[in-house]
């Protein structure tokens, strides 16, 4: 494990029964930077995040967090590493009949014996860092999209963690919020001196706010490197999925057999 590095994947390979889904990828995240897995769907992106948070066991390779083998790791262990890890759902994940403070607080609740007036002040703390103070009485149904985001991200990042993972914080985010986002996820991790692993689909804006990416196409690392060499690589399926064009490598239709024996075949069971 190189100090540099808080995370290293080494020969990752992973299958949901007959079907592989990681196939030997490699990857490293340096500490207090921003780093982007990016793919078409299903080529393994989630897969690969839900092995760095330890909640998947490798078929074969390796995940290393802070020099620790994620899959070794005994259950007291990686219940300790994951108090050092905040997760950005999806939507965010709000528990919906909690208001903000209670959501922001519930991992201090759960991970520390501290008094009540400390956490609301801690809660505060972290709502304010992401510009909300003023929700903290809020229910989540009264909050826009962006906003929800924000507040749990102002969750991941409660108990001051080493590394915040994210799955997809710019999904159905109006451009105002979506840059919000983005811009706090650059902020937070130079100010707070985090890792950060964002697993997306919105080249443009990553691009703005990432060291370094990842992209993976059926379950191997297609390409990787810095913003300025992904704008500028002549690889087919970089060009195609940073330019969002239809011809590429990704094809657009689902494989099939040929279209007249499939019309022979539909006319011979009616």
């Amino acid at each position: 494990m190189t100090p540099e590095n808080l995370i290293e994947v080494e020969d990752l390979w992973f299958s949901y029964g007959d079907r592989p889904v990681l196939k030997g990828v490699d990857m490293v995240a340096p500490r207090g930077e921003v780093v982007a897995i990016m793919g078409n769907s299903g080529c393994g992106k989630t897969t690969l995040l839900r092995h760095i948070g330890g909640d998947l066991k490798p078929t074969r390779g390796c995940v290393r967090v802070s020099g620790r083998v994620m899959h070794e790791l005994a259950h007291a262990e990686l219940y300790a590493m994951r108090r050092r890890i905040g997760m950005l759902f999806q939507f965010g994940a709000l528990f919906t009949d909690m208001p903000v403070l209670e959501n922001v607080a519930f991992p201090l609740r759960e991970h520390t014996d501290l008094p009540d007036s400390m956490v609301r002040d801690l809660v505060l703390m972290k709502l304010h860092t992401v510009g909300l103070r003023g929700t903290a009485s809020l229910m989540p149904s009264e909050l826009s999209g962006g906003m929800a985001r924000r507040v749990a991200l102002a969750r991941a990042i409660a108990l001051d963690p080493m590394l915040v993972l994210y799955d997809e914080p710019f999904a159905g985010l109006d451009p105002i919020s979506l840059g919000v986002i983005g811009n706090l996820i650059r902020r937070l991790t130079d100010t707070l001196g985090i890792t950060s692993i964002l697993v997306t689909h919105d080249v443009q804006e990553s691009l703005k706010i990432v060291d370094y990416l990842y992209f993976i196409s059926d379950g191997v690392v297609e390409a990787h490197g810095t913003a300025a060499e992904m704008l500028a690589s002549a690889k087919p399926f970089v060009h195609q999925f940073v330019n969002g064009l239809e011809e590429g490598p990704v094809p657009f239709q689902y494989p099939a057999g040929e279209y007249r024996a499939a019309l022979d075949l539909e006319s011979a069971h009616v």
